[in-house]
């Protein structure tokens, strides 16, 4: 296919995991064959912090505004598949150029669905609710019920799970590398999820003074009181994730709150932990059992207790098994090839004949 892929940005990953996520499932694209675009909205904050800004695996241009897009109209008019993606700025100006023009399937890759829905009564700037029923495919982060609501409230023709994914090739565990930190967290500041890093984290860290801990990620307002046995580091690309994850004995995995209350929503950062075999230690959320067996693929944390139980009394034979198990989990499941074969059999359903459009629409029905 030739697909065209207007996103929040795919040339930085400063302050956000949309980049990451593009990059993963575009070069899976690619190397499937496809022919992929991506239009990238400048921003001061990502020009001055462009860590790939010539991706390999597709054609990028930086457009400065939407009048901007009248030059790549041709494009998005030819292309077989044209996808939006969430925190687009002017995505809603964006999305209706690209649903006048476009003449191949569209979709909507909502890479940020609960915040988007609780948000979406009183106004997101890059999607309308009128735009929601007129894309052929809604593509989502987050699974289970809120692909119902999708459908039922908002009138979306075909909501679909698009999970985050992991580059399986970028992502391996490394045996030469000693672990130099008990526990880590890797993620950009957020009010609701500092809480839980709290409690989890660094209240454990308080009680552990001999512990290595480790927090990774920008955006952390300057009053926070960091225990003294808790090291800082900040943004960290891409490229030195994995050895992050390699230094580790333990990650810790923490959730938006809204991902929480609408579950079925895993992270990145999730797989591609599991993809170092770096055991997780996570809070919980519906439909997390869907994703990693826990007390075998991952382990649950209520509070610092449960967290240190497991930093200081797990052998550790049994904390590589963990790591293991999770590993052979995601390469099964949740790697960028598993995604780009997934968004090819959605696009089939919908250009494929009529019987498979009928069978495809009756077994919807049936479902609901």
């Amino acid at each position: 296919m030739k697909i065209v892929i207007l996103g929040l940005s795919i040339t930085s990953s400063w302050g956000n995991g949309h980049a990451t996520t593009y990059r993963a499932l575009v070069r899976a694209l690619a190397a499937r064959g496809h022919d992929v675009l991506f239009l990238e909205r400048n921003a001061y904050w990502y020009e001055h912090n462009r860590d790939l800004p010539s991706p390999p695996y597709c054609r990028t241009i930086i457009y400065q505004d939407v009048d901007d897009l009248a030059a790549h109209l041709d494009e998005i008019r030819s292309a077989d598949l044209v996808i939006v993606g969430s925190y687009v700025p002017e995505g809603i100006a964006i999305g209706d150029i690209v649903l006048r023009e476009a003449r191949g399937v569209t979709a909507f890759y909502d890479i940020d669905t609960p915040v988007t829905l609780a948000r979406l009564e009183g106004g997101v700037e890059y999607l309308s609710k009128t735009q929601i029923p007129a894309y052929d495919l809604y593509l989502s982060f987050t699974g289970g019920p809120i692909l119902d609501t999708l459908k039922k409230r908002y009138g979306a023709r075909a909501p679909r799970p698009l999970y985050c994914s992991v580059d399986a090739d970028h992502y391996t565990p490394d045996p030469s590398q000693t672990p130099a930190y008990d526990i880590g967290y890797l993620g950009t500041y957020s009010d609701d999820r500092q809480p839980v890093l709290e409690r989890l984290m660094l209240a454990a860290a308080r009680k552990w003074p001999d512990g290595r801990f480790v927090v990774a990620g920008p955006q952390y307002p300057k009053g926070i009181e960091w225990p003294a046995n808790v090291e800082r580091v900040q943004h960290l690309a891409p490229d030195l994730h994995r050895r992050f994850y390699n230094s580790l004995r333990y990650t810790l995995n923490v959730t938006r709150r809204d991902m929480v209350a609408a579950g079925y929503s895993p992270s990145v950062r999730l797989f591609e932990a599991a993809a170092c075999a770096t055991p997780i230690i996570s809070d919980t959320w519906p439909g997390l059992d869907e994703v990693f067996v826990a007390g075998q693929e991952i382990l649950l944390s209520m509070g610092p207790e449960q967290t240190l139980t497991y930093l200081k009394e797990i052998p550790d034979a049994d904390r590589i098994a963990i790591g293991s198990a999770a590993r052979a989990r995601v390469l099964h499941e949740h790697t960028s090839a598993h995604r780009a074969a997934e968004l090819e059999g959605y696009v089939r359903e919908l250009t494929g004949t009529p019987a498979v459009r009928a069978v495809t629409e009756v077994l919807e029905r049936t479902a609901s």
